[in-house]
C-alpha cells in the first residue's frame, strides 16, 4: 500500500472511531457516563483506535496538518494502554465531549471520497 493510501485508510479509521464516540455519548450527561462502565470502556476503546491510527500516519501528513494535535492523540492512547490505573473519568469525558467533535471536523476534509463504482 502506498503511503498516501495508508494515510487515507488511517484517517478513515480515526474518523470512524471518533464518530462512534460521538454516537455513544449523544444525549448522555457526565453523570450517566461516569456511572456506566460499559459506555466508558466503549469510548476508551475507540480512543485507543484513534491514537493507534494517529501514531501510524506518515510524518509528511502530520507535518502538513499541525491543526490536528497528533502528539496529544497518541499520548492519550498511551495513557489508556499503559497507565490504566491513572485514567480519570473526567479526562475521558472531556476528550469525548469536547475534543472528538473538533477532531471529526478536522479530519473530514482530509479523507478522500471513495471512488464511484461502475454499475
Amino acid at each position: 500500500m502506498q503511503p498516501e493510501e495508508r494515510d487515507a485508510a488511517l484517517l478513515w479509521d480515526m474518523r470512524e472511531a471518533a464518530c462512534e464516540i460521538a454516537q455513544f455519548i449523544k444525549g448522555v450527561s457526565y453523570e450517566e457516563f461516569e456511572s456506566n462502565k460499559v459506555l466508558r470502556y466503549a469510548v476508551e476503546r475507540q480512543i485507543l483506535v484513534i491514537g493507534e491510527a494517529a501514531g501510524r500516519v506518515s510524518s509528511t501528513l502530520r507535518d502538513a496538518h499541525p491543526e490536528i494535535q497528533w502528539r496529544s492523540i497518541v499520548a492519550q492512547r498511551n495513557i489508556l494502554a499503559h497507565e490504566y490505573g491513572e485514567i480519570l473519568v473526567e479526562r475521558i469525558w472531556r476528550v469525548a465531549s469536547e475534543h472528538i467533535p473538533e477532531l471529526i471536523k478536522l479530519l473530514k476534509p482530509l479523507i478522500p471520497e471513495p471512488p464511484e463504482q461502475d454499475v
